[in-house]
């Protein structure tokens, strides 16, 4: 298993941004500085202060007196005595803690619990053991108890089993199962999701935990994760959020596979947008951080070569210049501009226009550029035929799915230039649906659009005549030794 603290392959000169995760520390007095002021710690320290009447459970028999006895002797300010209690007597420990959380109903005692629970595990990370070792001795399944209190009202109660989920997951030696890991990652991707959710902070910190482990990495892929963590970007989050989840997206790309795919689900456009409005340095950081994966972890140059046209394509290298004049804290920022303008530099230099073609129309973000004028369609317009009509599904595509009229007339006017440069382009068209939704335009309330889509309506059709006037022509030609009377066509419309 992967180490939980620094992803495979991390470079050294960015441990430090990683492990500053593990520094954060849940004071239990008030000498403490708070690493992290998130509403869950805010609250946690609030729940501290309110001590639970242990005797009252006792007398009303809802814990049996061994329950009783440790809880009592654990819950105290001294961390060597409960080191010393630990130590003596790691099952108890376990099998107290376990049914307090399901005996107990109040809200408020369950609180506590799983703040004493929390701040255990935050003294000593090895303590996680402890779980796991009375379940295999029980042969129960440790994560079942936690896992039943995210189905809680409580916010608070829910956000901190998650918390303690996430530390027993990541700091012990047994990783966590299958079953149980998509239950917890697509509850993490829920919560995500919640419209004003004020625990965000904390559900975006169980995933930095989470997604250092690669097994964990794979697992949130396939709940749909990643498109999660995009979409939650390109709404309006702060940028404390902003930093923990592309924090997120940057130690998904120490996999060189997932680096590989990274960009089918649009990253690069949505962190440009991003980068281009930032004014904290953390976020520009990390940023330049997932920018830099990217291009260096992929395998496939021809993938990492892909990405660098795309960040042309999304005004990075623009970026890049003016970050250039900026003077950063951090020294490694400025190593990483310095790459990442190498690279996006000479691959600018290495661009053929068909290959900034392909990358604007993936990005899907058409705009007038120079590859959209006459030259390039008689040059490529047979290009678009490759990797069974990729090219032009996602351009029929984007006449469907965009609500942006620039995309809608680019889309139009290139279906159109396909269509007059490439002899069966309308038969294509017409058999990938195109055809239909370009007259669908027509009757759009943009007029730039109405008139792209009567323009490449018109080629559609003029090819129609233009096609099918050389056949006559051609077979008139072949049967001259015919009896006359036929009827000569004309190849115009």
């Amino acid at each position: 298993m992967s180490s939980p603290h620094v992803p495979a392959g991390a470079d050294p000169k960015i441990k430090e941004i990683i492990t500053s995760l593990d520094d954060e520390k849940i004071g239990t007095s008030n000498n403490y500085m708070l690493a992290a002021t998130s509403v869950l710690q805010q609250r946690a320290t609030d729940i501290r202060s309110q001590k639970v009447n242990w005797q009252s459970y006792f007398q009303s028999q809802m814990i049996s007196q061994e329950d009783h006895q440790f809880i009592v002797a654990f819950d105290v300010p001294d961390s060597s005595k409960r080191e010393h209690l630990l130590h003596n007597d790691r099952m108890q420990c376990a099998q107290t803690f376990l049914n307090l959380l399901g005996h107990v109903s109040k809200d408020q005692t369950l609180q506590y619990i799983l703040v004493l629970i929390d701040d255990m595990l935050q003294e000593d990370r090895t303590r996680v053991e402890i779980f796991h070792e009375y379940a295999t001795k029980k042969k129960e399944s440790v994560w079942g108890p936690f896992l039943n209190l995210l189905n809680r009202q409580d916010g608070f109660i829910t956000n901190m089993t998650s918390r303690i989920i996430a530390k027993i997951a990541c700091w012990s030696h047994t990783a966590m199962e299958r079953s149980d890991l998509h239950f917890y990652l697509t509850w993490l991707k829920d919560q995500l999701k919640m419209q004003n959710n004020e625990y965000i902070q904390s559900v975006a910190r169980c995933l930095q935990m989470m997604l250092r482990i690669d097994e964990y990495r794979f697992a949130f892929v396939s709940v749909d994760g990643i498109s999660t963590l995009l979409s939650v970007l390109s709404g309006r989050v702060n940028f404390q959020v902003q930093y923990q989840l592309v924090f997120c997206l940057w130690v998904l790309t120490f996999n060189p596979l997932l680096a590989e795919k990274m960009n089918k689900f649009n990253v690069i456009p949505i962190l440009a947008d991003i980068l281009s409005d930032s004014v904290k340095e953390k976020v520009t950081r990390i940023i330049l951080a997932v920018f830099r994966n990217l291009i260096e972890k992929p395998e496939d140059a021809q993938v990492a070569k892909e990405h660098c046209i795309a960040m042309v394509q999304c005004k990075v290298l623009k970026q890049l210049n003016i970050l250039e004049q900026r003077k950063f804290d951090d020294e490694d920022v400025a190593g990483d501009i310095e790459f990442l303008t190498d690279r996006l530099q000479s691959s600018v230099q290495d661009l053929s226009s068909f290959d900034e073609y392909a990358t604007e129309v993936k990005s899907g973000r058409l705009e007038w550029s120079p590859v959209h004028k006459s030259k390039f369609w008689r040059e490529n317009a047979q290009r678009l035929n490759e990797k069974n009509y990729e090219l032009l599904r996602i351009l029929i595509h984007l006449l469907e799915q965009s609500k942006d009229p620039l995309v809608l007339s680019v889309a139009s006017y290139d279906i159109g230039e396909y269509v007059r440069h490439y002899p069966r382009g309308k038969h294509v068209i017409e058999q990938l649906g195109g055809k239909q939704l370009v007259m669908q335009l027509l009757a759009h309330e943009d007029p730039n659009v109405r008139y792209e889509a009567l323009l490449a309506v018109q080629k559609l059709m003029v090819h129609n005549w233009e096609y099918l006037g050389k056949q006559l022509e051609k077979e008139h030609s072949d049967n001259k030794g015919a009896p006359k009377g036929g009827v000569a066509v004309s190849g115009k419309a």
